[in-house]
This record gives C-alpha cells, structure tokens and sequence, in this order.
C-alpha cells in the first residue's frame, strides 16, 4: 500500500485535503546531483541503464518531495525501438539523420517486441518501485503519436513542423500508417509499463498545438484516444496536450483520468471546456519560478483556489527549466503542502 495516494485519489476524483503536486520534468537539470550523473554518462547511456534512470527519478523525491515521481526516460526511446535512428546532439536535442519523407521508408518502420526493444525501461520501472519502497506513485510516460511523428518525419525540432504537417497533408495515406505504427507501439510499450509497476501513465502531446482544430481530431486526437481506450481499463491516463486547449471539450468526453493545461488556458476556461467533471492538471507558467519565493507561494495558492483542491493536480504547464534554483522548486512543492493550514 502506498503511504502517499494522494495523487491517485485525485485522479479518481475523490475528495482530497489538499490537491496532490508534481512537476513535470522534475527529473531533470535543474537539480546539481542530475547535472553530476549528466557529466559522467551519455543521455541515452542514463536511459538505457536501469540503475541510473531509476537513481534520477528518485533524485526529486529525495530533495523537494512531490507527490508523484515521473520515471526518467525519453519519449524517442520508442522511435529508437521501431527502427528509426536517434541522435542527441548537445544543445540541438534530438536529430533523425534519415527523416521518414516517403511510403517506402514508412513501410520500413516496424511495430517492435516491447519486451526485446525496451526491456531496459520495464527493469527501471521495477528498480525504481524498490527504491520508492511505496512511498509516492510512480508515473510512466510516453509521446503522442503525433509527438514522436514530428520529430520522424522533421528530423529535428521546429518552431511549426512544418514538413510533418505537408507530409500528413500531401501524403496522408503513409502518414496515417506511420501515426497507426506508432499507436500500436505505444499501446504495447504503456502496457508493459503498466505490468512492470507504474501507477498511472501520462501521454505528452507537445507538439499539438502545432495542428488546426479540425486537422487535430484527425492526426493526433483519433490516435491518442486509441492509447487512452487500451489503457483506462488498466490505469489512469493523463493526457497533456500543449497549446491544445481547443480540444479540451473532446477530451473530456474520453476514458483520460486527467487532462493537463499550459499556462496560456485559464483554471476557468479548462473546468468549462473540459465539461467541469475530470480532474485537470497544471497549469504554472514554469518561467513563473524564477520569482521570489513569497511570490510563487502565493500565486500557487491563488491557483488552487482558481481549479479547486478536489479534481485537480498541481502542476506546471509544461516542464521545469534547467535554470530554475532548487530552492524555487521546493517552494512551489511546499506551497501545495501548506495550502489551507
């Protein structure tokens, strides 16, 4: 049994003395211990490692204390495991030296043996629930279809993906077999994740915002809710979608435990898009903490009694920058922790 469930029980929409906190990204560079491990191994080197993901996701939980943990990975992990060639590059983060431009290609990509192409992931998993030893949950994750497509097809990052747009729009019968690949991958990857021992997942789709409404429901939308059918039975589901506020009505009439909001959709906005019955999560611009701490503190409180404490998590609206002080970081966790005291 888990000592702090509080995380669960707002995603089952039970009443809760405060709302539950994590960040997003909390595994991550802002922390100079991550930094250290950083410095001594390569980026895939501390994925594909079980002892050192699992020694990074329990690094917050030692030091600011959330919630939740998010178990430290990458969401290009499952590219790599369907046979399309990854590199992180310092300073640029992920290239496809071979982006996916033609049917021919996308009939190369394969759906993989989870078990044989990322058993590493599910060892973490099972390292880290023992190091947790059931004091927090633990979260598992992976990138929306249309994510990870953006980054197949555009071979890097981009302000608007452009040509991963053109290619679902000039091309979309080899699209739509690339975004089904990739579904079924993930279905089959989150399931794993789910046996291997992760509380609840949560599917980020960062690049959602990139698509018009109506070409959302058919690139990423249709997808995402295919993963969130073959998981709620199993557990909850989040889903993130940045800049996706438009679709937040259709999300809320779909399996997804909890929907995450960025910073740019008001607490008001996302209870009323959303339909007013799920549990919502987010939203703190995460530039927000860099100021002072009486500051965050009482913007975090603010917050809360804009979303509600029940039917909410605490969260940022999208990941935590590498240049945020520690300090700062454990003052928007405390903030939760002291609201109404």
């Amino acid at each position: 049994m888990l000592k702090n469930d509080l995380f669960l029980k707002a995603l089952k929409g039970e009443t809760v003395q405060r709302p539950p906190v994590w960040m997003m990204r909390q595994a991550g560079r802002y922390l100079p211990e991550f930094r250290a491990l950083r410095d001594k191994y390569d980026f895939f080197t501390r994925c594909e490692t079980p002892e050192l993901a699992a020694e990074i996701t329990v690094q917050p939980i030692r030091r600011i204390a959330p919630d939740a943990a998010i178990l430290f990975s990458d969401i290009l992990v499952v590219p790599r495991a369907m046979g399309i060639h990854v590199e992180l590059k310092d300073n640029l983060g992920p290239i496809i030296p071979d982006p996916i431009r033609t049917m021919e290609q996308v009939n190369q990509v394969f759906v993989p043996d989870v078990n044989e192409t990322l058993g590493y992931v599910f060892d973490a998993v099972k390292l880290t629930k023992e190091m947790l030893n059931d004091e927090v949950p633990l979260i598992g994750f992976a990138g929306s279809p249309w994510t990870i497509f953006c980054y197949a097809v555009e071979g890097k990052g981009s302000k608007s993906f452009d040509t991963a747009k053109g290619f679902c729009f000039s091309n979309p019968v080899a699209a739509h077999t690339l975004l089904q690949k990739i579904t079924d991958t993930t279905i089959l990857y989150l399931k794993e994740k789910v046996k291997s021992g992760v509380n609840a997942v949560q599917i980020f789709d960062s690049w959602g915002g990139m698509l018009s409404p109506v070409d959302y429901q058919e690139f990423s939308w249709k997808y995402i809710n295919q993963i969130v059918d073959a998981l709620a039975e199993i557990t909850p589901v989040i889903v993130f979608g940045k800049g996706c506020w438009f679709a937040l009505n259709e999300m809320g009439k779909s399996k997804a435990s909890a929907l995450g909001v960025d910073w740019t959709c008001s607490a008001r906005n996302a209870r009323y898009l959303s339909g007013g019955n799920v549990t919502l999560q987010g939203n703190f611009d995460p530039s927000r903490l860099l100021s002072p701490i009486p500051t965050i503190k009482k913007m975090v409180h603010e917050m809360i009694d804009e979303f509600g404490k029940d039917k909410y998590v605490v969260n940022l609206g999208h990941g935590i920058l590498p240049n945020i002080p520690v300090d700062h970081a454990k003052a928007f966790i405390d903030a939760v922790k002291e609201y109404g005291q």
